[in-house]
């Protein structure tokens, strides 16, 4: 919609870059916030969410690159323009978890409690991230003659298709994530096993992307099949394995309460 948020000479503010630095800050914020009351040592949140950060904007424009592997190799320099978006989440947290776990033990934290920690800073973090997606256009949506609240772009300087009336598919991921850092913000009052949170959230943006991936646009984010992407076959796979390790982590929990009787 704006992808540029402001110049200043030769200087040029892009409005993603600005909204996903936002998100992690707010998103790193209440995850420290939340690590003061658990008696978890703030600074190690701090460096944790740092490496997260880093790990994830690596992994997320790889996996962006490696769908769009004709492209870059065409246009090698475009593969540093991560300010005009072009950073899939998926990609981005299959790198960060094992950075994360890595730090964690290096650190003597708990894997499953420090997870849970950061599961709705995920959230809300990935909610404003997608809000700069729909400033730069890109994640667009299908084209919808009709529809009341479909956006038409009109700046050039957007990735989106322009004069034609989309779907936001941005705001539409967005407003999802946002409902699930409330409903996860509401489940941690009846957390009953590490994990829980963390998985949780898997669940719940496997099942988000998996719908909204329906109504996106943008043909170059690859595919598996004419009907599904590749983003929904991932959402499948995450599904499977939230599901498996609630399932999992309960049942130990529940073992564990039993020998703790017996």
């Amino acid at each position: 919609m704006h992808p540029v948020l402001f110049k200043i000479g030769p200087l040029t503010i892009h409005t993603y870059g600005v909204l996903v630095a936002s998100g992690f800050l707010l998103g790193l914020g209440l995850a420290v916030r939340r690590a003061r009351k658990e008696g978890i040592p703030s600074d190690k949140i701090v460096d944790l969410g740092f490496y997260i950060l880093l790990s994830a904007i690596i992994g997320s424009r790889l996996f962006f690159i490696l769908m769009n592997a004709g492209y870059y190799l065409k246009n090698p320099l475009e593969i540093l323009k991560i300010w005009e978006g072009g950073l899939v989440f998926y990609g981005g947290l299959i790198l960060a978890i094992p950075t994360a776990v890595w730090y964690v033990k290096k650190n003597t934290l708990g894997v499953w409690n420090t997870a849970d920690l950061f599961a709705p800073s995920i959230a809300i973090g990935h909610a404003m991230g997608r809000i700069g997606c729909f400033f730069a256009g890109c994640c667009y949506g299908k084209p919808s003659e009709g529809l009341p609240w479909a956006v038409t772009f009109t700046d050039s300087q957007s990735l989106a298709m322009t004069g034609v009336p989309l779907h936001p598919t941005q705001l539409y991921e967005s407003m999802g994530e946002f409902i699930s850092f409330l409903l996860l913000v509401i489940l941690r009052k009846y957390k009953s096993f590490n994990g829980q949170l963390f998985l949780t959230y898997i669940l719940l943006y496997s099942v988000l992307r998996f719908i909204v991936e329906f109504y996106r646009g943008d043909v170059d984010r690859g595919f598996i099949t004419s009907q599904l992407s590749l983003a929904q076959g991932i959402s499948i796979l995450m599904f499977l394995v939230a599901v498996a390790g609630l399932v999992i982590l309960r049942q130990r929990k529940v073992r564990l309460r039993r020998k703790g009787k017996t």
